[in-house]
C-alpha cells in the first residue's frame, strides 16, 4: 500500500495532490505533511483526492485533525475531486457536512 504526496505552493494556497491509498500505514505521513501547512495563517490547503481509491477510518481521522488545526490557526481546508467511493465514506460518516468538499479540482491560484 502506497501513497504519493505532492505539495505545490501557490503563495496563499497549498495544493496537495494525493495518489494511492490512505490507510493505517500511510495516514501518519499524510498527517505529517498536512498539519504544518494548516499552521500558516490565512492559508488555503486544497487536497486533491482524484487519484485516491481507498480511504479508511484512519484517513478520516487525519482529515478531522487537520480540520481542527485549520480552526486553531485561521487557515482553510478544502477537499476536491473525490472519487464516488471515497465521497460516500465522507457522506456515511457525516463528515461531508463539516468538511469543505468540492466535486471538481480548483486551480491553485
Amino acid at each position: 500500500m502506497n501513497l504519493d504526496i505532492e505539495v505545490m505552493d501557490y503563495s496563499e494556497t497549498q495544493q496537495v495532490k494525493l495518489i494511492g491509498e490512505i490507510d493505517a500505514y500511510t495516514a501518519p505521513r499524510l498527517k505529517e505533511t498536512l498539519l504544518p501547512l494548516t499552521k500558516i495563517k490565512n492559508t488555503k490547503v486544497v487536497v486533491d483526492l482524484e487519484q485516491v481509491n481507498y480511504l479508511d477510518s484512519t484517513g478520516l481521522g487525519v482529515f478531522i485533525s487537520v480540520l481542527k488545526s485549520t480552526k486553531e490557526h485561521d487557515s482553510e481546508l478544502r477537499l476536491v475531486a473525490l472519487q464516488d467511493r471515497v465521497q460516500r465514506l465522507f457522506k456515511i460518516t457525516g463528515l461531508d457536512s463539516v468538511l469543505n468538499i468540492d466535486s471538481t479540482v480548483r486551480g491553485g491560484k
